[in-house]
């Protein structure tokens, strides 16, 4: 029981910290160094400020099966008091984050808006023509085929039809809300550019190479409106 608690413990955590040197004949003498080594490092960086001559202690009464200094109710009352305290500063930290990169979308977009010719819906959603096509427009329910690219407000391009080679199709009514109002507002034979906040976008979750509460920019050229299934 007790040396299932320690080996929990490490495995959950954190960092062994430079030893003195030991003989490293055996095998079990390896296995031992080994073991060290893999849970060393996790621990170092789970485990930031923990006293490691504690942490021997510890280990070394409950290894060797020695009455423990501590009882069990207080080891994982300490545990999980040290759990409290990493979710709430990893929340703050995180929060702390989501505030910098709303702000310096705002910040875009607010830059985006003051350019000859953006136009800002009531959504928020931002365009400017570059071409404008004579073609119809799409419906929601439609399937349209476009050219596109997307990049982040710092001009890192993150999705590119264009650089695949070929133009890609969907249902307008399955994309983010701001292209869903977005190419509803194109003629086909059009290519508009468009700036996207994050709440017609992909908000606070981000996914894959976009960060949460990320502003994007899009490129999009409408080729054809295909049949709504």
């Amino acid at each position: 029981m007790k040396k299932t608690l320690v080996a929990a413990l490490v495995v959950s955590s954190v960092s062994l910290a430079n030893a003195a040197d030991v003989e490293l004949d055996s095998k079990e003498q390896k296995l031992g160094y080994s073991i060290g080594t893999m849970f060393g490092s996790r621990m170092a960086n789970d485990f930031e400020g923990m006293d490691l001559e504690a942490f021997k202690a510890g280990f070394d009464d409950s290894f060797n099966d020695v009455e423990p200094q501590m009882s069990i109710e207080d080891v994982q009352a300490t545990v999980q008091a040290f759990q409290q305290e990493q979710m709430a500063k990893a929340q703050r930290e995180q929060a702390k984050m989501a505030e910098e990169a709303q702000s310096k979308s705002q910040a875009w977009l607010d830059e985006k808006a003051e350019q000859d010719g953006v136009m800002t819906t009531d959504s928020g959603l931002m365009y400017k023509v570059i071409e404008q096509g004579d073609g119809a427009k799409p419906a929601e329910t439609d399937t349209v085929k476009v050219n596109y690219e997307g990049k982040l407000i710092d001009g890192t391009v993150f999705d590119s039809s264009y650089e695949r080679g070929e133009p890609i199709s969907f249902p307008l009514n399955q994309v983010i809300p701001g292209w869903t109002e977005g190419v509803q507002l194109m003629p086909v034979g059009s290519k508009y550019e468009f700036y996207i906040p994050s709440d017609l976008a992909y908000g606070p979750g981000g996914t894959g190479p976009i960060p949460p509460h990320s502003a994007l920019e899009f490129t999009v050229e409408l080729l054809d409106i295909e049949s709504a299934e």
